[in-house]
């Protein structure tokens, strides 16, 4: 398959940016940082308020900017106003990502949403036709990864997916997330992105086509323990090497 030639098996991916003490998690100094040494960079997208599309992993915003309250009830304007972790970078819209990236290194996006799939994915859709960079794009939620198979075939989509064991969701909903049950129904994904904690397993093992992508990696120490179960690896807080 051509993907297994693409740069999702072959470049590195930086998880949130290549942040560190000085630049934060998912802010426009830790995917500059990236570019600088070559990585690909993971990011996450959700849609808030006023259907701007920001790069931001929680859903709550005090453990990256040290204030109460929800990412989905901030508008554009005061973007500027959210500090990330103390710094002077602030919650970038993804937007401003695409202009920085420019092309020149690929973007691995987590979609973010839990509720009704249709106005975020037509949102990031509607930015990424205009750009001319490699990207793909990834989701626990498999009906938002339907949306792309339905609206956008042409883009890359992985699903994500683990053991869930500390999430707050239905036996049922951890029963077919984790098993991907809905993998050749729904989602039909065109790679996997699975928690490195539970490889090898038995699910991924059924979908043994398609590139595995083992996520997050913090030290060589836990590269060398999945290399061998997977394609390609999303890290953090280290260099890794082969």
């Amino acid at each position: 398959m051509q993907i297994f030639n693409s740069w999702l098996v072959k470049d590195y991916i930086a998880h949130r940016g290549f942040h560190n003490d000085i630049y934060p998690e998912n802010s426009l100094g830790a995917f500059a940082n990236a570019i600088e040494n070559g990585y690909a960079i993971e990011l996450d997208v959700q849609q808030i308020a006023d259907g701007t599309l920001i790069v931001f992993h929680d859903y709550v915003l005090s453990r990256m900017t040290g204030r109460d309250g929800y990412t989905k009830n901030l508008i554009g304007p005061e973007l500027d106003s959210y500090k990330l972790s103390g710094t002077d970078f602030s919650i970038p819209t993804l937007e401003q990502v695409l202009a920085l990236v420019d092309g020149q290194v690929p973007l691995l996006i987590e979609i973010k949403n839990e509720s009704n799939v249709g106005r975020l994915e037509q949102t990031l859709y509607d930015l990424l036709k205009n750009y001319s960079g490699e990207y793909a794009v990834q989701s626990f939620n498999p009906y938002v990864l339907e949306w792309f198979k339905l609206n956008a075939p042409n883009v890359l989509r992985g699903q994500l997916s683990s053991f869930l064991k500390n999430e707050n969701l239905s036996w049922f909903k951890k029963f077919v997330l984790k098993r991907m049950l809905l993998n050749r129904k729904v989602s039909c994904p065109d790679f996997i992105s699975y928690d490195a904690k539970s490889l090898p397993n038995r699910f991924v093992n059924r979908f043994k086509k398609l590139p595995l992508i083992a996520w997050t990696i913090r030290s060589q120490s836990e590269y060398m323990k999945v290399v061998k179960y997977c394609d390609n690896i999303i890290f953090e807080g280290f260099e890794p090497k082969i």
